[in-house]
């Protein structure tokens, strides 16, 4: 890392946790990444959700096709495609993904937990035949790390998930590769940073800058409104402390969930944070916000791929210190999209590409 008082250059990062979206979102959103990013872990919750090896390299043509479209070259940004796994999923399935250089995870969504998570998995017991083929092929399983039990309170599912799904799963497959999703609470960061094995964890900009209070200020904000949702200040600064620790579990993920504007302004307002466009901005707030600013390019580029056992990155991304306003909306195919922080000011940005 090479570090003055007006820049910071870093080995390019990745995202390892990204929803690009499909057809006209998709054509709106990717530049954003690809611009930061060398490489991402791409969501599969569509409709309907990429479930085959066949369906992750369809839309693995169409992401590269967007980007080509956008203008920047398919050749710079490497989306590693993921499955959606379901009750019904064949461990062949999982054969024929370790054979496909670009299919790279399973993704688990329990059953109506978030955005598009209908097909998700509904019991454990379900996928022990996939899971355990999973660990043969050493295929780490991603995971969405929360109940879906209406007797749960919404900001304790994730604890909850722990004990009844998480502990147990890993004690009957010790050798499956885990990585817990956009952890939210101090009991994640905790379980990640003690649990033997091989256990990694996600973080994101909103969980790391926000709690729950942002969601409420001023009257009701959808656009903070994310699953898992923001939490107390105490789980927050235990996210901060994960993420600035240098600890080779945490990685960057930024769970950019594009929603246009008027489907999170609404009745029922979409799950999701847009953070896409200015994400690296967003992290480097947070770590220099701690004091550690020299540690964010351990956690944006390398312990991600030292955890999938992939090359770090050739080239670097450089961010300016500069007082940088996010637009409050910004264009979104036919309508518009409300970023993360947008109206907010931050004080650093992505520096001019030539």
């Amino acid at each position: 890392m090479a570090a003055s008082p007006d820049t910071l250059s870093i080995v390019r990062p990745d995202d390892w946790h990204l929803h690009l979206r499909d057809g006209a979102a998709l054509h709106a959103v990717v530049a954003a990444s690809a611009r930061q990013f060398a490489r991402a872990i791409i969501m599969p919750n569509l409709k309907p959700p990429v479930t085959t090896v066949s369906q992750a390299r369809a839309y693995r043509e169409r992401i590269l096709s967007a980007l080509g479209g956008s203008g920047r070259s398919p050749g710079t940004f490497r989306p590693l495609m993921t499955l959606y796994l379901t009750d019904r999923t064949p461990p062949q399935e999982i054969d024929a993904a370790a054979e496909d250089g670009d299919v790279v995870a399973v993704k688990l969504y329990p059953a109506g937990a978030t955005t598009n998570s209908d097909a998700g998995v509904t019991d454990i017991r379900h996928v022990r035949g996939v899971l355990e083929r999973m660990q043969r092929h050493g295929m780490p399983l991603l995971i969405h790390g929360e109940v879906n039990d209406g007797t749960v309170d919404v900001f304790d599912r994730e604890a909850v998930f722990i004990e009844r799904v998480l502990i147990p799963l890993r004690r009957d497959f010790p050798a499956l590769r885990v990585v817990f999703e956009h952890i939210t609470t101090e009991q994640a960061a905790h379980y990640v940073r003690d649990a033997e094995g091989g256990i990694a964890a996600t973080i994101t900009p909103q969980h790391l800058l926000y709690n729950r209070n942002a969601i409420f200020s001023g009257g009701l904000r959808p656009h903070w409104y994310c699953l898992p949702v923001l939490k107390r200040e105490h789980h927050r600064l235990a996210l901060v402390e994960a993420a600035t620790s240098g600890n080779p579990r945490y990685f960057l993920g930024t769970d950019s969930a594009p929603h246009a504007a008027h489907l999170k302004e609404h009745a029922a307002g979409c799950a999701g944070c847009y953070s896409a466009p200015h994400a690296m901005p967003l992290y480097a707030a947070a770590f220099e916000a701690a004091g550690r600013l020299d540690r964010l390019e351990a956690f944006a580029s390398f312990h991600g791929p030292d955890f999938y056992g992939l090359p770090r990155n050739d080239g670097h991304l450089t961010l300016v210190r500069e007082p940088t306003p996010i637009p409050e909306r910004l264009p979104y195919g036919e309508h518009e999209i409300v970023p993360l922080a947008g109206g907010e000011t931050l004080p650093w940005r992505l520096a001019e590409e030539h």
